[in-house]
């Protein structure tokens, strides 16, 4: 069980934010769940009876700003949730990947596609995480840039020595040597290979190099000519303009949501 104190200002007001804004469930005390899915196979206790347990009048589930989050804006934009919610490597192995393929000269679309490819990783969900996230950028991206970043998943697994890509030395050491990827996978990587999009899926693997060290920091900002271009932002922000994945933006505003 993870209770967090809830700052009893009533409002707020950030650098990130469009100005003060309430803060929810003022004065009490606020626990959170942590995802099922996020639970599932860790052979931990079930913490959720003993959390509804401690309920109580001064004592609730939290909904909303997290304040061991930094606070969104009210309209938030894509480059927001870099600097907000994405995890540290996350952010900096697309921040990378994106300013390797604009420094070799590739296509807008390419270098969006590249920095887009892991957003899933980022503050969502990593299973399946090319899938979702392809789901999660279709309403404001081409075609073509959200299929890209589908299926970059299963070609991650085969190489293409024809263009330089081989099987990742990291696989073997996050999987093990004789690691074989489900049908699928194996499936849609074949689709892939005989698909016109090909080699903008193919690109986004050459550039998903993984960086554990320490990297010169990049600044986000050096896209937001490309995400003008090539991601359509909704006035409304992303979450709040009533597309069929607004709510996937949305968990990412605010994970710690109860429901």
């Amino acid at each position: 069980m993870n209770a967090i104190p809830q700052n009893e200002t009533p409002a707020t007001e950030s650098p990130q934010t469009d100005g003060p804004r309430p803060q929810p469930q003022a004065g009490l005390k606020r626990l959170t769940l942590a995802p099922p899915v996020a639970l599932a196979g860790k052979l931990m206790p079930d913490v959720e009876a003993a959390t509804l347990a401690s309920l109580g009048p001064d004592t609730v589930l939290m909904m909303g700003d997290n304040p061991a989050l930094p606070r969104m804006p009210a309209r938030p934009r894509l480059l927001d949730f870099f600097k907000y919610r994405f995890t540290d490597v996350t952010c900096r192995h697309l921040l990378t990947s994106g300013k390797r393929a604009l420094d070799d000269g590739h296509d807008g679309r390419i270098v969006i596609a590249c920095l887009l490819h892991d957003i899933a990783n980022g503050c969502l969900l990593r299973s399946d995480h090319g899938y979702w996230g392809a789901q999660l950028i279709a309403p404001y991206v081409s075609e073509e840039i959200a299929w890209a970043v589908k299926y970059h998943q299963a070609l991650r697994y085969f190489a293409d020595e024809s263009v330089g890509y081989s099987y990742p030395d990291s696989y073997v050491r996050f999987f093990g040597a004789n690691y074989q990827p489900p049908e699928y996978i194996q499936r849609d990587a074949e689709y892939a290979r005989n698909h016109r999009w090909y080699m903008s899926s193919r690109l986004i693997t050459l550039y998903d190099i993984y960086f554990f060290e320490k990297s010169d920091p990049i600044n986000p900002e050096i896209f937001t000519d490309l995400i003008g271009r090539y991601f359509r932002e909704p006035e409304e922000g992303l979450g709040f303009d009533g597309s069929p994945v607004a709510h996937m933006w949305r968990t990412m505003i605010w994970p710690n949501n109860s429901l």
